[in-house]
């Protein structure tokens, strides 16, 4: 069977090389002589493995010790209720940003922990746009945002200056672009965007933020200090989806790293955006400056053409193109792992439409 070319938001293409070594590892760990998926995670070889991908974490965001990185179930879903037990003060009150779906549950959850501001939101606008004008003062225990929206296409290109710690979920565009994430006291990250399988969470935070809501008899399971102390091993982790994704830092890291990353993404989504600003029959359905390099949604400008461009590009091999239920039209990620001939294949399809 053909490869396919895998446009899927999430779970999403991984590279080859990590799928073989995957595989490898289900069948003979190490050649110890047992499967990965049944040694124990206190074994020596397991242990080694979450060592390890907690220290690439650090080593490709370019963080020092001040740093803890984590690896945790539960999905990004799960942080948005994490980051607000943690940091969110009794009585105290934190600032969101409500881009897209994922922002709005994150918000969501916060309000049953404290008081919430919504200090920018797209919402009205169908979440066409990330919002700019507004300010985060030292009245607010954190501001959250989210990096990338994957359904609706947007991208914050850069990040406010708040007098407050700054959280950030970065499910969607993990490791695809060069940031000071320095400049970031808590990310978190599902791994299945871009990462790795899933099943983990990958959560890095600035350890000196934790212990001061005055929150009292915090359950274990919820704090992170419990699995800070634990070093992600509080209760048994995931242990595949962990290696996996060690496997594909470790690609990342050995193939130029977060720079190469990012020039590669920046030339698949300029080939695809080009064809969709010269093309008549595509449109986006978000504002050009804040389109995301991510994950492309567009539409049909006719949608008489629809039987057609979908057959066409079924047809090419191309899978994962529908979009999100909630928005309609197709969605085109472009995460690490798809090489820039997909997007020529996709493009090739577009222009055969007529």
């Amino acid at each position: 069977m053909s490869k396919k070319h895998n446009f899927s938001a999430g779970p999403c293409i991984l590279p080859q090389e990590v799928f073989e070594k995957s595989a490898e590892a289900i069948l003979d760990f190490n050649g110890i002589g047992l499967s990965l998926l049944e040694i124990s995670h206190r074994s020596k070889d397991f242990v080694t493995v979450m060592d390890e991908a907690r220290a690439i974490v650090k080593r490709l965001m370019n963080l020092g010790d001040d740093y803890e990185v984590l690896y945790l179930g539960g999905g990004a879903s799960l942080q948005f209720a994490m980051v607000p037990y943690n940091l969110l003060k009794v009585g105290g009150k934190a600032a969101y940003t409500d881009t897209g779906t994922w922002a709005s549950g994150a918000i969501k959850e916060a309000k049953k922990l404290g008081t919430v501001d919504v200090v920018g939101s797209s919402k009205e606008e169908n979440y066409s746009f990330i919002p700019k004008d507004y300010t985060v003062g030292s009245e607010y225990d954190y501001f959250h945002c989210t990096s990338n929206n994957t359904i609706y296409g947007t991208q914050m290109k850069s990040f406010p200056e708040v007098d407050t710690l700054m959280v950030c979920d970065m499910s969607s565009d993990i490791f695809s672009r060069q940031l000071d994430f320095s400049k970031f006291d808590l990310i978190y990250a599902g791994a299945q965007k871009n990462m790795g399988p899933a099943g983990v969470t990958l959560v890095v935070i600035k350890k000196e933020i934790l212990g001061k809501t005055g929150r009292e008899n915090m359950l274990s399971i919820l704090d992170y200090s419990q699995h800070i102390s634990k070093e992600s091993m509080y209760n048994t982790p995931p242990v595949f989806p962990v290696y996996a994704s060690l496997l594909t830092l470790q690609y990342l890291e050995k193939n130029g790293g977060i720079a190469a990353a990012e020039a590669r993404n920046e030339a698949k989504a300029k080939l695809l955006y080009d064809e969709i600003d010269s093309n008549p029959l595509f449109e986006t359905f978000c504002v050009k400056e804040d389109r995301s390099l991510m994950n492309v949604s567009f539409k049909l400008t006719d949608e008489s053409k629809k039987e057609e461009f979908d057959n066409a590009w079924k047809a090419a091999g191309i899978s994962g193109l529908n979009g999100h239920r909630s928005l309609g039209g197709y969605r085109a990620s472009l995460y690490n792992a798809l090489p820039i001939e997909s997007v020529q294949v996709l493009v090739d399809v577009m222009k055969s439409i007529k």
